[in-house]
């Protein structure tokens, strides 16, 4: 039944995420810490990808209000991640850039993850290893453009390419 490989996916990629959540735990290095809560990490990837995009356009990648895209803003643009300036387009437009300070933090958890999680891929062996691989690419796929027939919308730029 097509409805068992659904339930037992969905399963699977669950219990994956919990693993991941153990992984990144076991260290305070490898956890989404402080400063940037998990919402304003999606921001620093949306605009590791959009780079000069406004706060319209930002609000609707995160489907948020604008004003709590407005306060995310200011609060990594408080912490110096994220540099706002004036629209070249339009006087009434701010556009949003990671700031060096921004770029380093997002590389750094980027490269502290990938060392984790290549560490443990090392371990499997290498058909799993293409397996893994394959079924993570499929995962992506689907996250990234939707079901319309499920209800769940596709993702919007490239969040996904980052994560």
């Amino acid at each position: 039944m097509a409805g068992d490989g659904r339930a037992a996916a969905a399963v699977a990629a669950r219990e994956a995420i919990e693993v991941l959540e153990i992984l990144w735990s076991r260290s305070g290095d490898l956890a989404a810490i402080a400063p940037v809560s998990t919402s304003q990490l999606r921001v620093l990837y949306i605009l590791a990808d959009n780079d000069g995009i406004n706060l319209r356009d930002l609000g609707h990648e995160l489907g948020s209000a604008p004003s709590s895209v407005s306060r995310m803003c200011d609060r990594l643009h408080a912490i110096g991640f994220v540099e706002r300036t004036p629209s070249s387009a339009s006087r009434r437009e701010v556009e949003l850039r990671l700031t060096s300070a921004g770029t380093r933090y997002l590389n750094d958890l980027r490269t502290r993850r990938e060392t984790a999680l290549a560490q443990t891929v090392a371990t499997m062996a290498p058909e799993e290893q293409a397996a893994f691989a394959r079924g993570l690419a499929f995962f992506r796929t689907a996250v990234l453009h939707g079901d319309s027939s499920s209800g769940s919308a596709p993702v919007h730029g490239t969040v996904a390419d980052t994560a």
